[in-house]
């Protein structure tokens, strides 16, 4: 029995449903979605055509983890979404090592910042030889609310491994919109992509326009057809160097195109006010 159905038979005991939550999840084209920041992404996630998502629990980010091994049944195994509770955030990030090879999107998550010192290892070897699915980690920022961790910041992570950050602003539809673009990204540099959820924004209350949950084209009820390894991709000498000087002459300005492209960056007139009184 793996992980996610385990959880899943202890939460059905009568410890805890997530059945109204589980129903949001369900939502079709041109619905109303109304509810929590981190369950609006938990829903962007499913529109995106994902084949695999796991992390490790931590606030807040426990909600995403605990709501899908509820849906196991209902969701995930319909849709051929491999779950996966992991026993670390590293390794959770060792998960994304499927889309470093196969074209398929997979998402993983954990509290940050001292989730990601644990990962660092695994966020270390992605980040040097990419990827060829989308691949998103989801982080549980705390900078400046104050909730449960010391005030350090998400960013050195992402500067240390060159690894494209996007930090949304409060607004349910932003959110979910840039969580799915972040596939895109993923795919259009060829790395993995970290999203910064603050606790703010993971709590805030607000609606959006749903889709429809997309199955992937691969997944665990239709595999791969053929293994395929690509020996450029490890991680050892001579590729590490072929890998560093693809960061910062392909993949990077691929990842800056894509942002112009697409209008990833947002300034509104209040920042241009304060930045020229600067």
């Amino acid at each position: 029995m793996d992980g996610g159905t385990a959880l899943a038979k202890v939460l059905a005991s009568g410890e805890r449903s997530f059945k109204k939550e589980i129903e949001k999840l369900l939502l079709s084209d041109g619905d109303t979605f109304h509810g929590e920041g981190i369950l609006a992404i938990t829903k962007a996630l499913l529109q995106s055509g994902i084949s695999y998502v796991g992390g490790y629990p931590g606030a807040p980010m426990s909600h995403l983890i605990d709501v899908l091994a509820d849906a196991s049944e209902e969701i995930l195994q319909p849709m051929g979404i491999h779950y996966e509770q992991s026993a670390s955030e590293a390794g959770a990030a060792s998960l994304l090592s499927a889309s470093v090879t196969y074209p398929i999107r997979g998402a993983v998550t954990w509290k940050s910042v001292v989730g990601s010192n644990v990962a660092s290892d695994a966020l270390s070897n992605l980040g040097s030889s990419g990827v060829v699915g989308g691949s998103l980690i989801i982080l549980g920022d705390d900078y400046g609310e104050g909730s449960s961790i010391m005030q350090e910041r998400t960013y050195t992570f992402a500067m240390k491994s060159s690894i494209p950050l996007i930090d949304p602003r409060y607004n349910m539809t932003r959110m979910v919109e840039l969580t799915e673009q972040a596939f895109e990204l993923s795919e259009a540099c060829s790395m993995p992509i970290f999203l910064n959820m603050r606790i703010r924004a993971c709590h805030l209350t607000g609606k959006f326009r749903t889709k429809d949950n997309k199955v992937a084209l691969y997944n665990a009820n239709n595999p791969v057809p053929e293994q395929h390894y690509d020996l450029e991709k490890i991680v050892l000498p001579p590729a590490t160097y072929r890998h560093e000087k693809a960061k910062f002459d392909e993949r990077l300005p691929a990842a800056r195109r894509f942002a112009q492209e697409n209008s990833i960056n947002e300034f509104s007139p209040a920042m241009e006010v304060d930045m020229a009184s600067s």
